[in-house]
């Protein structure tokens, strides 16, 4: 082969990679089409026969969304066979806790969702003054992410039900970096989280998702279904901070968490959640 020809051979994609990207787009449009189509066929009639009958429309709405989710995993595993999804018994049997998680994907929110029917979390203020989204968001009894403003009064709401909440079996579920990470790294922790669990007297729960970025990298539009990847969500540990101690500092407790989210993934037990001071497994 000449110079020239190997040059113009070089800037050619692979046949194959076309096919790639060819399934890639018809598995996103399929996810996609579920989140639009599936929604107003299947569950917008239940979310509005919940909002009219339902005694506790925040438990039937967190329902809605659980199954909701449920099903749109169980259509990536239905359409991505090279994609493997390891989730750890001890995730899903977490009741009554702050379930604290590191962020690299926009759909680990939807895959803890997915797990946990009883559920709540913090969502960002712009999200909640999206219509009809906005109000879905609103109804399941999610807190905003900024007590100011005239979403000040829904935080202080949410707040004082928290600790029935969390008795009565539910699980609040956080994000403590606020943002997905770009490179696999945890980010600076914002406090919320932990001064919420102090106010409740509420175990941690801290949970580790790995890969998830693999099969929705941020930046990109396309999922990455023909990817070999294997997504993992595990229990590193249930911590329960001795609030009333004269020595308990949400500092320490911070320090505490991010040493363990950032520990590395030999460190863990085959439990699936290691031992550290102030934690019980």
């Amino acid at each position: 082969m000449s110079h020239a020809a190997r040059i113009h051979h070089a800037g050619r994609r692979p046949s194959s990679t076309w096919v790639f990207i060819l399934i890639d787009l018809l598995a996103t449009l399929l996810l996609w089409s579920y989140f639009t189509v599936g929604f107003l066929v299947l569950f917008a009639p239940l979310y509005l026969l919940a909002a009219m009958l339902a005694p506790d429309r925040a438990r039937a709405f967190q329902r809605l969304n659980h199954l909701f989710y449920r099903g749109f995993f169980r259509l990536c595993r239905l359409t991505m066979p090279r994609q493997k999804w390891r989730i750890d018994p001890a995730v899903t049997a977490v009741r009554s806790a702050v379930v604290v998680c590191n962020h690299v994907s926009y759909i680990d929110p939807l895959l803890l969702i997915s797990l946990f029917a009883r559920h709540t979390t913090i969502v960002k203020n712009r999200l909640l003054r999206i219509p009809i989204f906005g109000w879905m968001l609103a109804l399941s009894g999610y807190l905003p992410a900024e007590s100011q403003g005239p979403l000040a009064g829904r935080m202080v709401e949410q707040l004082e039900q928290m600790p029935g909440f969390l008795a009565a079996g539910g699980n609040l579920i956080v994000f403590p970096e606020g943002t997905r990470s770009r490179n696999g790294a945890v980010g600076a922790l914002n406090a919320g989280a932990f001064k919420i669990a102090r106010l409740c007297r509420a175990p941690l729960a801290v949970v580790r998702i790995e890969n998830s970025d693999r099969l929705f990298t941020p930046g990109r539009f396309l999922f990455n279904t023909c990817r070999a990847n294997t997504i993992t969500v595990r229990l590193l540990a249930q911590v329960r901070p001795p609030y009333d101690s004269a020595q308990f500092s949400v500092k320490e407790l911070m320090g505490q968490v991010r040493a363990l989210l950032e520990a590395p993934a030999e460190a863990v037990s085959q439990q699936g959640a290691a031992t550290r001071p102030g934690a019980v497994q």
